[in-house]
């Protein structure tokens, strides 16, 4: 998801997973992803057709394998390297403002930590509050992949709801995490295409794989607390079968926003999602 920020990359996490939505800003430049490769940590490799958005992942979540690393999603061809800058900082104002005050004092070091920052995402900034395990971590070089999921009474392990994606915003030890999409694979969202401007009302859409699902929409902005703009329900199911929605929304224009599209009720009420990032 699954372009107006440029990343320069780092992360980080203290307490609970959480932190204050960002403010937004307009003249963001696109991120770019820095750093070293990581030779140790297995390249994540995605099932299905690739998208236009970040990757989520929902069951079954991507493998690692020790095989030379593939093509990269159609997202990670965009601007050679740039992506949306989705959460928790909106530009590199708020990224070099929070760098200052954690090399005076340490606050908010979770900004580090891949895996609480994913979280954070997940749980306080898109509100899926039963999403609260991190089930798997994968970090290459200034990339990382979280695969984020919740425990149901139908089985031992935790069911995978997505795959974050984040890349590290700036240079240096201290550089944070920021969000930047998901990786799809049974639940894709690839309209509209990553990076892409849009204007209201929005079409939306992908593809789906499952049983009598319910597709909710929102539309979010950094800064607001609440979506600036939602649709729900759409029925949907089969096997890779198309879905799609219409949301209106009222947003600033020129900043990034980010589209959530998520699915559930079985067995919680949140059991995939899947994010893109756009311009409005």
């Amino acid at each position: 998801m699954p372009v107006v920020a440029v990343l320069g990359l780092a992360a980080a996490g203290c307490g609970e997973p959480g932190g204050p939505d960002a403010t937004a800003s307009a003249t963001s430049p696109p991120v770019t992803a820095t750093g070293p490769p990581t030779a140790t940590s297995p390249p994540v490799t995605t099932t299905g057709p690739p998208t236009t958005g970040s990757p989520s992942v929902t069951s079954p979540p991507p493998t690692g394998t020790g095989s030379p690393a593939p093509p990269p999603p159609r997202k990670d061809r965009l601007v050679a390297g740039h992506y949306q800058p989705l959460w928790p900082f909106a530009g590199p104002d708020q990224v070099a403002a929070w760098r200052r005050a954690y090399r005076e004092d340490g606050r908010e070091a979770w900004h580090l930590d891949a895996r609480r920052t994913a979280l954070a995402f997940t749980r306080d900034h898109l509100g899926f509050t039963e999403i609260d395990q991190a089930v798997k971590t994968v970090e290459r070089g200034a990339h990382a992949r979280v695969h984020v999921g919740f425990r149901s009474e139908e089985g031992p392990r935790p069911l995978v709801a997505a795959v974050v994606h984040l890349v590290r915003y700036g240079s240096g030890g201290d550089a944070p995490w920021e969000v930047v999409g998901t990786d799809d694979t049974s639940f894709s969202l690839t309209r509209p295409r990553y990076g892409s401007a849009v204007r209201s009302p929005l079409t939306v859409g992908g593809r789906i794989s499952g049983v009598d699902e319910s597709v909710r929409v929102q539309v979010r902005q950094p800064g607001s607390p609440e979506p600036v703009g939602e649709t729900c329900c759409v029925s949907a199911g089969g096997q890779d079968s198309p879905w799609s929605a219409r949301v209106s929304f009222t947003a600033a224009p020129g900043r990034t926003l980010t589209i959530v599209a998520s699915t559930g009720g079985h067995v919680a009420a949140v059991e995939r999602f899947a994010v893109t990032g756009v311009t409005g």
